[in-house]
Parts: structure tokens; C-alpha cells; sequence
């Protein structure tokens, strides 16, 4: 009995498939940051954070704009980012003071509560 052999142009398909859909999945990926605000920049619509011995800044949203100057100073915060590559900032999906006082201990992507 013979057995059929698949045709190499579905191996390379397939494997074409896996190199593209591994990038996309890895750019898309959201991860959350337990840190204290060390700066915020309203003109530029960013926030400083320290995490794993690193400090950098993560971009603001549109809807979250208004409420950034709410956030306190020091304080510590659970942001939540969507990791858009090398070449943009982490762009904040929400956030949850968890030590400090504000007005919007939680904004959930839309609004403040």
C-alpha cells in the first residue's frame, strides 16, 4: 500500500501562515504595569512609569485625556497597555489606582468610576 505524501506547497503555506500570525499575535499583546506615576505629560498626552528597572512612558488615550491629571503623583497604579511593537508606546486600555487619592480610581476604557 502506498502512502500519499502532502504537497509542499501546503508545508510552506502552513509555515508562512504560522511566521505571519505569530508577529501579529505578539504586536497585538496587552500586559499590565504595577507602577508609581513618576511624570505626567498632558501636552503630550503621556505618563512616565518605572517597572522592572526600567522607566518609560506610556500614551494616553482619547478618552482617557481628561482624566489624567487625576491621577496622583507617587501613587501607585495597575495600567493595563496594549503593546503596539517597537516603534509606538504602550497605549493604556485602563488603569486602577491602588495606593493614593484620586477622583478616577478606575477608568475602564471609556470612563471614569
Amino acid at each position: 500500500m502506498r502512502v500519499r505524501r502532502r504537497p509542499f506547497g501546503f508545508g510552506l503555506s502552513f509555515a508562512l501562515f504560522v511566521a505571519v500570525l505569530i508577529p501579529m499575535t505578539v504586536l497585538a499583546e496587552d500586559r499590565s504595569f504595577y507602577s508609581p506615576v513618576i511624570y505626567i505629560d498632558q501636552e503630550q498626552n503621556q505618563i512616565l512609569i518605572s517597572t522592572s528597572g526600567k522607566v518609560f512612558y506610556i500614551e494616553v488615550p482619547e478618552a482617557a485625556r481628561p482624566h489624567i491629571e487625576k491621577l496622583p503623583i507617587s501613587g501607585l497604579v495597575d495600567f493595563v497597555v496594549e503593546m503596539r511593537g517597537e516603534d509606538q508606546r504602550p497605549l493604556i486600555k485602563t488603569w486602577k489606582v491602588k495606593s493614593g487619592e484620586s477622583t478616577c480610581m478606575y477608568f475602564n476604557g471609556k470612563e471614569c468610576q
